[in-house]
């Protein structure tokens, strides 16, 4: 079973997208471990929206706050401290996908950062790279982090209009894995999950 930790090189890379194409083509679980931010609407409940498959189910959040901010002080704002030992995986038999909170150093808790969950449980990683000026550094130092914490990247996935050289570049330094680019798209619908989902069912059976 395919148990994956989403994570991104910074905020709205397309994390959530991701998450749910993946949750469609593997027909997965999904958990968003921190939800900071309930209006208009929570990731949890995006990607249901995006996924049509009957057998994904939607674990609940071990927080939700309401400040769309930093976990750490979206927390804050309701007297609340995140605790580690609040985070359990769900039981399932199903493959399972792990949504994230913006990067890998967002703060959780005082000497709590995301990566820091993402080692307590054991996951491997799919990471999340939006082209932009400054998406090589973002990217690098992300690949880095899980390197030198000895925590596997199960695969790359590049965000926006194609931009080869830049994909060459980080695939050469890094040689990981990469899985199906996603491209600009005028309107983000279960339809256009269903199609990428395809194409990603298909790479993970390769």
């Amino acid at each position: 079973m395919e148990q994956l930790f989403v994570t991104g090189i910074g905020t709205d890379v397309g994390k959530t997208l991701v998450a749910a194409i993946l949750t469609e083509a593997l027909q997965a679980d999904y958990w968003k471990p921190v939800q900071a931010g309930l209006t208009p609407t929570t990731d949890t409940a995006e990607v249901r929206r995006l996924v049509r498959n009957p057998v994904s189910l939607f674990h609940p959040e071990a927080y939700r706050l309401r400040l769309p901010a930093s976990p750490h002080a979206a927390a804050a704002a309701e007297n609340i401290r995140i605790q580690p030992e609040a985070f359990q995986l769900p039981i399932t038999a199903n493959h399972l996908i792990v949504e994230g909170a913006g990067g890998l150093f967002v703060p959780l808790a005082p000497g709590f950062l995301l990566v820091d969950l993402l080692a307590q449980l054991g996951l491997a990683t799919v990471v999340v790279s939006r082209h932009y000026l400054g998406s090589i550094n973002h990217t690098l130092l992300t690949l880095e982090a899980l390197h030198r914490r000895g925590l596997p990247v199960r695969g790359l996935v590049f965000n926006g209009e194609p931009n080869p050289a830049t994909e060459e570049f980080i695939l050469q330094h890094t040689g990981v894995p990469v899985l199906p680019p996603l491209r600009p798209e005028a309107v983000i619908d279960a339809a256009v999950v269903s199609h990428y989902a395809e194409v990603y069912r298909a790479w993970f059976e390769k």
